[in-house]
């Protein structure tokens, strides 16, 4: 099971940002959709260990992330709008290594996936550069670069397009949706992006507003816009 909730709630500065929450949910893709202020950043933040609950019972690809959130850490990945977040070393090269740190691999095989990394992403030819002097688009394609090459069993990304333009966004999604085993939970307001997921979440006001075909999901959500 990929995600499991049962009367989760969390509670952040003193207002209550996600209620109730109860779901299960076994996809490889999964969009998580709604307004501003809906939950769905907190929502992705909880899946990835970042934030607590406040009560309910919570199993993240059967990891309780109370309980065994060094084995969370090492199974999922997260991907931020801000790809400033997570870059930390000074070139593409060495921040797609710093990745690589705790996994235990050999220096010539942490170097060996790093080069394969690099030549997937189109990042070869900019691996000496510094990573902060990238444009946007590159920033971004590190960043999602250092969360796949650990290899993670789970990506978490909120939001990973809303500061690109339409060729880079394109480029990052078709990373974050390819076939390299890895499963997805995608928080976007790009409803086309949503759309190419197996299953859509919807959120309103902190709860699971509808779940079920992004089809379904989103004419749902575009129906609730009118009113």
């Amino acid at each position: 099971m990929t995600i499991r909730l049962e009367d989760v709630s969390v509670r952040l500065d003193d207002v209550d940002v996600l209620r109730e929450v109860t779901l299960e949910i076994d996809a490889t893709t999964i969009a998580v959709i709604g307004e501003n202020g809906s939950g769905k950043s907190t929502f992705a933040r909880l899946l990835g260990g970042l934030v607590p609950r406040r009560s309910g019972r919570l199993g993240i690809l059967g990891l309780d992330p109370a309980t065994q959130a060094s084995e969370l850490r090492r199974r999922t990945a997260l991907v931020f709008s801000n790809p400033d977040a997570q870059i930390i070393m000074p070139t593409v090269a060495e921040d797609v290594a710093f990745s690589l740190r705790s996994s235990g691999l050999g220096r010539a095989e942490r170097q060996e996936r790093v080069e394969a990394a690099l030549e997937r992403f189109g990042l070869t030819e900019l691996a000496g550069r510094s990573s902060h002097a990238l444009s946007g688009g590159q920033k971004q394609l590190l960043a999602v670069c250092g969360a796949l090459v650990r290899d993670p069993a789970l990506v978490i990304a909120d939001e990973p397009t809303a500061y690109l333009d339409a060729r880079n966004a394109a480029r990052v999604a078709d990373h974050l949706f390819d076939d390299s085993g890895h499963r997805l939970v995608l928080v976007t307001h790009d409803l086309a992006l949503a759309g190419r997921c197996e299953c859509a979440v919807l959120f309103a006001d902190g709860r699971v507003e509808a779940i079920g075909e992004p089809a379904d999901v989103i004419a749902r959500y575009e129906a609730s816009l009118r009113c």
